[in-house]
C-alpha cells in the first residue's frame, strides 16, 4: 500500500518511543458491559436452569444443616439423647448433599463458560473478518488477536469460578439471613451491622481495582501486539542486529504490564483480609451479645451455636466474592475489549451485484483522498483504463500508485470524485460482488497453512482440476508444484515459509489466474522472481491478460514496455502518460526513471 500519510505502527515506530503505551484503551460503560456479559450467559438457558437448581437445592441444603445442629446441640445439653443419634444422621445428610449440589454446580458452570466462551469467540472472529480495512490497517493485530483469546479466556475462567460462588452466595446470604431474623430478629439486626461495613470496604477498594485491571488488559494487548510484530519481523530485527534492543522494547512493556498486575493484584488481594476483619468483628457481636441474650433466657445455648455456623455462612459468601472482586473487575475490562471489537462498525455491503454486460472498462474522475486528514495522498486524480488494456502506474515510492488499487477494490472510498466499472458507480455496488471480478496479486505474497490444491482453490472452490493445472502452467510453477515432496498435497506450512519467496510468488500469480477475473491487478507481481522466471511469466501473463483490463504496478519498468499505456504518478498526480515509445521521446519523468535504473545500458 502507497504509505504516504499512513501510519500504523512499524518497529521503527517502537524503536523511537518504545512501548509507551500511550494509546491506553479507556473503558466506556462497565455496567452495560455487565449487562451484555450476563445476556450472553443467559443465552445458555438449558445449563443455566440446571446450575440454578443445583445451586438452590445444595445451598438450601447447607441452610438447613445449621438448624438440625442447633436442635443436637440443645439435645445434648438437655441430656435428651433418645433420637439423638437420628438428628445427627440427618444433619450428616444435609452437609453432604450440599456438597454435592456445590460439585454438581462447579462442573455445570464450567460448561456453561465454556460454550459461552466459544460463542463468543465464533461472534468475535465473525466480526473481525468483516471489519473495514482501516481498522486492521490502524490497529495492532497482536492487540485484536489478544482480544479474542487472552481476554476471551479471562472470562471463560472467571464465569467458570466466579459463578458458582455468585449463585450460592447470594442465596446463602438471603436464606441464611431469612432463617438468622426467623429464629432471633434482635441477634440478627445486630449480625448486619457488618454487611454496611462490608459495602463501605467494597466500594472504596474495588474502585481503585477496576481502573488497574482495565488498564492491566489493555497493556497485556499492547504487549502481545509488539511481541507479534517482534515475531513477523525477526529476520529483520536479526538482520539488523537489532535482538538487543527489540529484547530491551519487550522487557520494558512486560515491565510495565507487572507494576500494573502487581498493582491490581494486590488490590485484589486486600479485600479478603479485610473481609475476614469484618467477619471477625461479627462473630464478637454474636458472642457477646448472644451471651447477654442467653443469660437472660430470651435464646437458647443451640441457637448461639446455630447464630455462630450462620454468621460463618453468612459472611463466607461476602468474603469470597470480595476476594474475586478483582477478577470480576479484570473479567468485565476484558468484556469491554471485547464489546468494543465487536461493536465496531463492519464493512457496508450493500449495493447491487456489478452488471456482467457492462464491460470492465475502468474509470477515476477528479479523486481526492488521504487517509490521514490533512495528508492528501491522491490529489484530483483522472484516468481511464479501457476494456481488454493494460495500464501501468509507475512512479516513485509513496506516489499513490497503490492507493489507485485500494480505492478501486474499495478497501477504502475516496474523500471526493467517483470510479466507475463498466460506467457503473462502484459506491453503489455490493463490495464482495466487486471484488469477485477482480483479482489481484500483491508485492508482499499471501498463502494460507494448507495444501498447495487448497491454496490455489481460495480464489474459487469450485475449480476444476484442469483448471488448477492450466493456471499453474500459465504461472511457470506446475513443474515446482509437481517437484514437492507431496505435490499438489503439499502443505504449505506458516503461510508458505518451507518454499522460496519467488516459489511463493508465483503460486500467487497462478492463485489469480483460477479466478479468472474481469480485472486483473499486478502489484510488482514479479518483484521476487529471477530474470528468466520473470519473462515466462510476461510472456504467460500476455495471453492472461488478452481480454482483460489490466492494471500494474511496477518498480522493474522493463517488466511494463508493453503495456498500453503507462500512467506516470508524482505525489498523487499524473504528471505523464504515454506509451513506452512516446514517454522516452518526451524526454520527461519516466525518461528520469528509465535513465537512473538502467543507466549504461541499452533501453
Amino acid at each position: 500500500m502507497s504509505q504516504q500519510g499512513r501510519s500504523p505502527r512499524s518497529i521503527g515506530d517502537m524503536r523511537r518511543r518504545p512501548m509507551s503505551f500511550a494509546e491506553v484503551e479507556h473503558a466506556g460503560d462497565a455496567r452495560g458491559a455487565l449487562r451484555r456479559l450476563i445476556a450472553l450467559i443467559a443465552g445458555e438457558k438449558g445449563i443455566l436452569a440446571a446450575l440454578l437448581a443445583a445451586t438452590v437445592f445444595g445451598t438450601g441444603c447447607t441452610i438447613a444443616a445449621p438448624a438440625v445442629q442447633s436442635r443436637a446441640v440443645d439435645m445434648i445439653a438437655a441430656k435428651e439423647l433418645g433420637t439423638l443419634g437420628r438428628t445427627l444422621a440427618v444433619m450428616l445428610t444435609f452437609y453432604l448433599l450440599g456438597c454435592a449440589g456445590q460439585i454438581v454446580s462447579g462442573v455445570l458452570s464450567a460448561r456453561l463458560s465454556q460454550r459461552m466462551v466459544r460463542r463468543l469467540r465464533e461472534d468475535l472472529f465473525g466480526c473481525i473478518v468483516e471489519l473495514p480495512v482501516p481498522y486492521l490497517d490502524t490497529h495492532p493485530h497482536g492487540d485484536v488477536m489478544s482480544r479474542m483469546t487472552s481476554d476471551a479466556e479471562t472470562l471463560s475462567q472467571t464465569v467458570a469460578q466466579s459463578l458458582p460462588s455468585l449463585t450460592s452466595g447470594l442465596m446463602t446470604v438471603i436464606g441464611t439471613a431469612a432463617v438468622m431474623f426467623f429464629i432471633c430478629p434482635p441477634l440478627a439486626a445486630l449480625s448486619l451491622i457488618t454487611v454496611g461495613l462490608t459495602t463501605i470496604a467494597t466500594r472504596f477498594i474495588g474502585r481503585h481495582v477496576r481502573v488497574h485491571s482495565r488498564r492491566r488488559q489493555s497493556l497485556l494487548g499492547s504487549l502481545n501486539g509488539g511481541v507479534e510484530e517482534m515475531i513477523s519481523s525477526y529476520r529483520t530485527v536479526q538482520a539488523y542486529g537489532r535482538e538487543d534492543a527489540a529484547y530491551e522494547e519487550l522487557c520494558t512493556a512486560a515491565d510495565e504490564l507487572t507494576k500494573e498486575s502487581i498493582r491490581a493484584e494486590v488490590l485484589g488481594g486486600v479485600m479478603g483480609p479485610v473481609m475476614n476483619c469484618v467477619g471477625n468483628i461479627g462473630f464478637v457481636i454474636i458472642a457477646a451479645f448472644g451471651g447477654w441474650f442467653a443469660a437472660r433466657g430470651t435464646i437458647s445455648i443451640g441457637v448461639i451455636s446455630a447464630f455462630i455456623v450462620y454468621a460463618k455462612q453468612f459472611t463466607r459468601p461476602i468474603n469470597e466474592l470480595a476476594q474475586l472482586y478483582g477478577q470480576l473487575q479484570s473479567a468485565l475490562a476484558a468484556a469491554e475489549r471485547v464489546f468494543h471489537v465487536l461493536d465496531e462498525p463492519q464493512e457496508e455491503q450493500a449495493g447491487g451485484a456489478p452488471s456482467l454486460d457492462a464491460g470492465s472498462d475502468v474509470s477515476f474522475r477528479d479523486v481526492n483522498f488521504s487517509y490521514v486528514p490533512g495528508k492528501q495522498v491522491l490529489k484530483r486524480f483522472s484516468l481511464d483504463v479501457p476494456q481488454g488494456k493494460k495500464v501501468a502506474l509507475v512512479g516513485a515510492t509513496g506516489s499513490g500508485k497503490t492507493t489507485v488499487v485500494n480505492l478501486l477494490e474499495r478497501f477504502y472510498d475516496p474523500d471526493e470524485g467517483t470510479i466507475t466499472v463498466g460506467g457503473q458507480d462502484i459506491s453503489e455496488l455490493n463490495r464482495k460482488e466487486l471484488r469477485k471480478r477482480m483479482a489481484i496479486v500483491l508485492q508482499d505474497t499471501v498463502l494460507f497453512t494448507g495444501t498447495v490444491r487448497e491454496n490455489l482453490r481460495f480464489a474459487d472452490e469450485s475449480a476444476t482440476w484442469e483448471r488448477l493445472t492450466e493456471a499453474a502452467h500459465m504461472a511457470k510453477c506446475r513443474k515446482m508444484i509437481e517437484a514437492l515432496p507431496e505435490g499438489w498435497d503439499t502443505v504449505l506450512e506458516g503461510g508458505g515459509k518451507n518454499v522460496s519467496q519467488g516459489q511463493r510468488q508465483l503460486l500467487a500469480i497462478a492463485r489469480a489466474f483460477v479466478s479468472d477475473p474481469d480485472i486483473l491487478i499486478l502489484d510488482e507481481a514479479t518483484s521476487n522472481v529471477d530474470t528468466r522466471t520473470e519473462k515466462a511469466i510476461q510472456t504467460a501473463m500476455q495471453r492472461v491478460m488478452r481480454d482483460r483490463t489490466s492494471i500494474v504496478i511496477a518498480h522493474r519498468l522493463s517488466t511494463i514496455r508493453d503495456a498500453d499505456l503507462i500512467v506516470v504518478m508524482d505525489h498523487g498526480e499524473i504528471v505523464e502518460k504515454g506509451s513506452h515509445a512516446e514517454l522516452l521521446a518526451a524526454r520527461g519523468k519516466y525518461y528520469e526513471l528509465v535513465m537512473t535504473q538502467y543507466r549504461g545500458v541499452a533501453i
